[in-house]
């Protein structure tokens, strides 16, 4: 016989009405702790490992020769200039004023070198933390924009909290902020420049759809749609783009990525709201989009190269002066001549750089992740500078290695990434494939040049994306049974044990972290591994 429960007394009924009604208050509260939290202490774990031993080695290592050197003398006199012979050691003994005025070819911008500057100009150039403190702040700060990159693209704090924690405790990321290269400060400006299409991207289509449905006047199918002037994020994207342009030449290809985007993007938007004539509106929409993106990008890529500009003791600075343009371009200041020049010199340059190196690593290869690049190796005997290696000694290096198992995950989850895309044509897919083809694929055509696997941190976090987007597809979607949501969750979490422990082995040799030899060969996993 069933029982039925007794009706609630007034007061119970307000009791537990006053108890769901304080959970439901308690939950937003709890979620708009995580909100900030999250990014928070992610990003201060990173900045941990970033900045912990920054100092060491208190050397010039792999290509800090070049970029330490020309960052403060063009920090000093405007442009870079060359350096007396044996200016490495001399440089970090402290003699940090013997640079020359005469001019120095360098083939990169301006704008990375400046910042490197700035970090010596606070802290000292004859400080090896000075030299690299930039590098460590941008490389921090790309975790923190990565959190809100995956956060825009799915509204999700845990998706993004994965995303950025995986960047945060990789050792490509960790190496390449610890070592004063240009690569990091062209990833963050990378990162920045897809953030601000991916924030567009929402606020234009909305603004698309609802000026498309009042254009219709009931119709079902209006023969043109609107052409959206008011788009800052584009502006601000161009910026971004810009600024990794003038950074690295390959920041270009970005430019072109996002330009793309947004043109099909738009096209296939207005198709599907039923516009007519939408192939020729889309590109009445791209040339705006172009007018948006474009010169903002080119005027803050010329800006980063005002030193040069306004100095006159720069690489080609006056080449135009003794045969000026004429004709139509007779018009052109003969210092953005010379500057044409100058580019002209540095694409001839880049183009046929071909000299042989023992961690040269062609793009074609780096999947597979054969040849990560040494930064640095310093050896100590048994009882040298507290060696206690035994007899085989101890090694300090800075190797640029990603995690193996987040980098071959990675690789299988942009493989299964693009299968998705091809299946379910979701657009946060095609953000991250853009990404990935506009950072990796330009350099395919170039099998001659010499380049290294290190130059994967610029599609490195989008790689983190992909295996972000797999893990959650191995979680399982939120309607799945509780036995389906259980058993993935297990897998990823699994996954990011194994990862976290992974990273905490190699932790040593990412930061310059002094070992006995037999641990540093325990990670001689594969032939051309260190």
């Amino acid at each position: 016989m069933t029982s039925i429960a007794p009706p609630l007394l007034p007061a119970e009924r307000l009791s537990r009405y006053d108890g769901w009604r304080g959970r439901l208050a308690v939950e937003p509260r709890l979620q708009r702790l995580y909100a900030w939290l999250a990014p928070v202490v992610i990003t201060l774990l990173a900045a941990i490992l970033r900045l912990w031993n920054l100092g060491n080695p208190h050397t010039l290592v792999f290509d800090e020769t070049y970029y330490v050197k020309d960052a403060w003398s063009q920090w000093n006199l405007g442009y870079a200039a060359t350096w007396p012979e044996g200016a490495d050691a001399r440089f970090a003994a402290g003699e940090t004023d013997i640079f020359t005025t005469a001019a120095s070819f360098v083939v990169h911008p301006p704008l990375g070198k400046y910042l490197i500057g700035a970090g010596m100009a606070i802290f000292g150039p004859g400080s090896s933390f000075g030299w690299r403190i930039a590098a460590a702040v941008f490389g921090t700060a790309c975790v923190l924009v990565l959190f809100f990159l995956a956060k825009a693209l799915t509204d999700s704090g845990v998706f993004a909290s994965v995303a950025s924690l995986l960047l945060a405790i990789d050792g490509l990321g960790i190496v390449m902020s610890r070592v004063a290269l240009l690569d990091i400060f062209l990833t963050f400006f990378v990162l920045l420049a897809f953030w601000f299409t991916v924030l567009d991207r929402r606020r234009h289509l909305d603004r698309l759809a609802t000026a498309v449905v009042r254009r219709s006047r009931g119709d079902d199918r209006p023969a043109w749609g609107v052409i959206l002037w008011n788009r800052p994020w584009i502006i601000a994207a161009g910026a971004a783009a810009g600024a990794a342009t003038a950074v690295k030449w390959s920041g270009v290809w970005v430019l072109a990525g996002i330009g793309l985007y947004l043109v099909v993007t738009d096209a296939l938007e207005r198709r599907r709201l039923g516009v007519t004539f939408w192939p020729v509106d889309a590109v009445r929409q791209g040339a705006a989009s172009f007018l948006l993106l474009v010169p903002v990008a080119f005027m803050v890529y010329l800006g980063s190269w005002i030193g040069w500009l306004t100095t006159d003791g720069g690489y080609d600075r006056h080449a135009a002066d003794a045969s000026p343009a004429t004709g139509i371009f007779s018009w052109v200041p003969l210092s953005l001549q010379s500057l044409w020049h100058y580019h002209e010199t540095i694409y001839t340059s880049m183009t046929g750089m071909s000299s042989p190196h023992s961690y040269m690593s062609p793009a074609w290869i780096w999947p597979l992740l054969w040849r990560p690049t040494s930064m640095y190796a310093g050896s100590a005997t048994d009882g040298e500078n507290g060696c206690t290696g035994g007899a085989a000694g101890c090694l300090e290096i800075l190797y640029s290695m990603p995690n193996p198992l987040l980098w071959y995950a990675s690789i299988a989850a942009l493989i299964y990434l693009i299968y998705r895309f091809v299946v379910a044509r979701d657009w946060r897919y095609a953000v991250v494939l853009v990404a990935i083809a506009a950072t990796w694929l330009p350099w395919l055509m170039y099998p001659e040049r010499t380049i290294f696997q290190f130059y994967t941190i610029v599609m490195w976090p989008f790689l983190l994306l992909a295996l972000t987007f797999a893990l959650r597809d191995v979680a399982g979607p939120a309607r799945a049974p509780t036995d389906r949501r259980l058993a993935g969750q297990r897998v990823v979490m699994v996954f990011l044990g194994f990862a976290v422990a992974l990273s905490i082995f190699w932790y040593p040799l990412w930061s310059a972290t002094q070992v006995p030899y037999d641990f540093y060969r325990l990670h001689n996993w594969m032939p051309g591994w260190i």
